[in-house]
């Protein structure tokens, strides 16, 4: 190979490396909202609810998460499913330090994994071994690994998203995995004494981000609205005692539900004193 031959082969791979390396970038920006410096959102407080936004919990960036076993696109027997997960730089049952471990409900088991199925409320796991039931038919499965205090680690390493068959499918699932999503993931079931004063919302996103000038989730709590423009956990007070109620959508820079199996949940959950 000489001259122009050679010349436009040294450009053809340079620029198949410049694309692939813009297309890690591209993928690489997605999901790693706690290695990204952004400013943290003010305090949002209407009719007695306050939410605080906040990015101070210890990091983990090296964490990593996989599944191995259900395998994606992979079909398993009606019962119990089994779950294999391999894990690095990150401990389970290790309890998370920093102020936050003090003054919102944490688990005396330590950190885990979060183990969602079809956006139903998540089952929480201290081993990367365990078994789980789940109805036959096609489910969307997301994974990622929490802090001792139910706040998910949200980088790209930390999270696994899959579709696992389990016995008879009846109707394969329409669901597109390289679309944006929603997964709620807090609060769940009841609060009391000192933890039914501060209560950390948390929510999991999926091939997209929050933006002033982009998407946004929309949390309607006990029907007062707040846009949340930053994937951040977020300390609820003011809260009634009793049943609360959260509504989360994924919506676009108008307001608009943008489209996805689970961009739209409602949950309660129930404070005493």
């Amino acid at each position: 190979m000489k001259g122009p031959a050679l010349l436009l082969a040294g450009t053809l791979l340079l620029g198949l490396g410049a694309c692939d390396s813009a297309r890690r970038q591209s993928d690489n920006s997605a999901a790693t909202a706690e290695q990204v410096n952004t400013p943290v959102a003010e305090n949002m407080e209407k009719n007695g609810i306050r939410l605080t936004p906040f990015t101070d919990s210890p990091k983990y960036p090296e964490a990593q998460l996989q599944l191995k076993s259900p395998l994606a696109g992979s079909t398993v027997p009606t019962g119990a499913v089994a779950f294999d997960y391999d894990l690095s730089n990150f401990q389970l049952t290790k309890m998370t330090g920093g102020m936050h471990a003090h003054e919102m409900a944490n688990s005396e088991k330590g950190q885990h994994i979060h183990n969602i199925v079809d956006n139903e409320p998540y089952t929480a796991h201290y081993t990367t071994e365990f078994t789980k039931p789940i109805a036959d038919g096609q489910h969307v499965v997301l994974s990622f690994l929490s802090r001792s205090y139910h706040e998910s680690l949200k980088h790209r390493g930390a999270f696994d998203l899959r579709v696992v068959s389990v016995g008879k499918v009846a109707q394969p699932l329409q669901v597109d995995l390289k679309a944006p999503h929603l997964f709620y993931s807090r609060p769940k079931d009841t609060y009391s004494g000192n933890d039914a004063q501060k209560v950390m919302l948390d929510f999991y996103l999926v091939n997209t981000t929050l933006s002033p000038e982009g998407n946004h989730v929309r949390a309607t709590i006990n029907g007062t609205e707040f846009m949340l423009e930053q994937w951040t956990p977020y300390m609820m007070e003011g809260l009634p005692m009793g049943q609360n109620t959260i509504k989360l959508e994924l919506v676009d820079a108008s307001g608009t539900l943008i489209p996805g199996p689970f961009n739209s949940v409602t949950r309660t959950f129930t404070l005493q004193p």
